[in-house]
């Protein structure tokens, strides 16, 4: 079997998609936002990339383990009954499975983003 080559972000361009956030999930501003997702194991499990949010809140509930890096803007991420979390360039951090609370952008936001979707 051979083994499957290194992902360097940025050596091969990777098409953005841009989306709207779920009108449920809104509490300000309608963000648009845009994903470029580098790569994806086989089980569709594992990901990683980069992602874009216009100025903008909206609620959370995180069913997959993450981690990243503030790359450019000013966001705060508040828990559900819990203290806010101001994130800046520079800042990484990880969301636990199962955090639930609220991701505001208060200058637009990008990230790089390492995923894993664990499952039940």
């Amino acid at each position: 079997m051979r083994s499957p080559g290194i992902v360097v972000f940025g050596l091969k361009k990777v098409r953005g998609e841009e989306y709207f956030l779920p009108p449920e999930k809104l509490l300000v501003g309608n963000p648009k936002q845009c994903i470029w997702n580098h790569y994806t194991d086989a089980s569709a499990k594992f990901s990683a990339g980069e992602w874009y949010s216009d100025v903008g809140k909206w609620k959370i509930a995180y069913t997959e383990e993450e981690y990243c890096q503030i790359l450019e803007g000013v966001s705060i991420v508040t828990r559900d009954g819990g203290r806010a979390v101001t994130l800046i360039a520079g800042d990484r951090l990880v969301v636990p499975r199962g955090f639930a609370g609220t991701w505001e952008v208060i200058e637009p936001t990008r990230k790089t983003y390492v995923i894993y979707e664990a499952g039940e």
